[in-house]
């Protein structure tokens, strides 16, 4: 066997055994580059530092540079090439200027996919407009169907008031700043407030909402217990 086939029937093998090591298994597929996967990125490093948990959970975040369907579409591929069999597939993604029916065929696609393989399931984690909405939620209760630029907006008053400076969508502490200068357990309250006042309505209807603090809920319980009671309602 060539040397470089070797390696890499080696390398499979390793991924094999560290991916059976992992109870629970998390794919994160982001629509955007920086925000999304910093903010998630703080829950993967802190649960990676839980001693109880970091050898149990795995979380893989892939950002994706692309839309609403796309999305999912390229978290499909992801499990076809990877040959995954079991875990959450998880698609973080904005309302943005998309037509309704691709921001409601997400979630259409996710349960048709999850009939498939009750241990694989598809889960979609929306913002309208944007995850910023959901950041904001972690300071004030607000329900105005605004442009994304008035959520940043509110966003910078806000942190301005606390300190911090100016929001930026790069921010590698994102996660951090939210859980100790904002109330995670009050913006899972209000988002689930908005999502049961727009009951009936379809996804693309319920603006602003977001359902992003599912996946919070999901990734808070294998936290450090100092920060899960932080989430954990």
């Amino acid at each position: 066997m060539p040397k470089k086939a070797g390696m890499e029937a080696w390398k499979k093998k390793r991924r094999k055994e560290y991916l059976e090591k992992k109870q629970f298994r998390y794919y994160i597929f982001c629509e955007g580059q920086q925000t999304e996967p910093l903010y998630f990125e703080g829950f993967k490093r802190h649960i990676e530092e839980n001693p109880i948990y970091r050898d149990m959970v795995l979380i893989e975040i892939e950002p994706c540079q692309a839309e609403t369907m796309r999305v999912i579409g390229m978290a499909e591929r992801y499990v076809k090439k990877n040959k995954i069999q079991k875990g959450q597939i998880w698609c973080v993604y904005d309302k943005d200027s998309f037509p309704p029916e691709h921001f409601n065929g997400v979630e259409q696609r996710a349960r048709q996919l999850s009939q498939d393989n009750p241990d694989l399931q598809y889960h979609a984690a929306w913002s309208s407009e944007c995850i910023e909405f959901w950041f904001l939620l972690h300071f004030a209760y607000y329900t105005s169907n605004n442009h994304r630029a008035e959520y940043i907006s509110f966003l910078n008053d806000r942190f301005q008031e606390l300190g911090i400076g100016k929001y930026q969508k790069n921010m590698k502490d994102i996660f951090e700043i939210l859980m100790e200068k904002g109330d995670p357990k009050l913006a899972i309250r209000y988002a689930k407030r908005i999502i049961k006042d727009g009951q009936g309505k379809t996804s693309a209807e319920i603006a602003p909402g977001t359902k992003v603090y599912e996946l919070v809920e999901e990734l808070a319980k294998y936290l450090p217990d100092i920060m899960r009671t932080r989430i954990v309602l």
